[in-house]
């Protein structure tokens, strides 16, 4: 059975996500704040966790981190701020979706089934092999020419995304959606700027890919598959 992580100092919002996920069938675990959490992390595997951002001890954004640095698993967070910059602090904290407060019951639902399928992923869709270099969406490392690194999140997400579709062209606006979500209000140049960061780290250490522009839609990846 899924089993959920629910981490919400505000038990009428525990109690809410909680009735309407086991009507689900998912199996909920609660924690009021994120060191509870945490403990019940080390002790218990949970297949996602909805993150609230304002609590008492670990905030959200600082609870997200350390379920990044020590477990693969999808997190939603929830906030009453709608502010761009809070969105970019959520992201940059290596969260995979965000809802902002009061949400819909429903609608929570339907993202926490899209992070389990996309999770839920069979493992040759976690890795993508471009000669000798390997995109490992499991580790999220790229190893090529004997080296290994770690990309920041975004980065290795659009990467990845990429070479998951080569010689495919996608617009800035597609890779928004896919790779920073629908909710995403910030500007397109983001892409730019991380298309821009990964030809500076790729383009003098392989020639496995290449990240071409295509004029007057956006990006394209042309690789050189094994």
């Amino acid at each position: 059975m899924t089993t959920i992580l629910i981490v919400d100092d505000d038990v009428h919002v525990l109690k809410l996500i909680d009735i309407h996920l086991r009507k689900e069938g998912y199996q909920v675990v609660q924690a009021a704040d994120g060191m509870e959490a945490l403990n019940i992390l080390s002790s218990r595997t949970c297949d996602l966790a909805v993150v609230d951002v304002m609590m008492p001890y670990i905030d959200g954004y600082r609870l997200t981190r350390e379920i990044r640095s020590r477990y693969d698993l999808p997190v939603i967070l929830l906030t009453a701020k709608n502010q761009i910059e809070d969105k970019e602090q959520g992201f940059s904290s290596g969260t995979d979706d965000y809802l902002v407060k009061p949400f819909d019951p429903k609608e929570l639902l339907f993202r926490i089934k899209a992070l389990l399928r996309r999770y839920d992923a069979q493992p040759d869709e976690l890795l993508i092999q471009l000669r000798n270099t390997r995109i490992n969406k499991k580790s999220y490392e790229v190893h090529t020419e004997g080296r290994t690194l770690l990309l920041p999140l975004k980065e290795f997400e659009l990467l990845f995304f990429l070479a998951s579709n080569p010689m495919q062209a996608f617009s800035r606006e597609q890779l928004i959606e896919q790779v920073w979500g629908l909710d995403y209000d910030g500007d397109e140049r983001t892409v730019d700027v991380h298309i821009k960061r990964l030809r500076e780290r790729f383009s003098k250490l392989t020639a496995d890919f290449h990240i071409k522009t295509v004029r007057g839609i956006g990006y394209l990846l042309e690789a050189k598959r094994v």
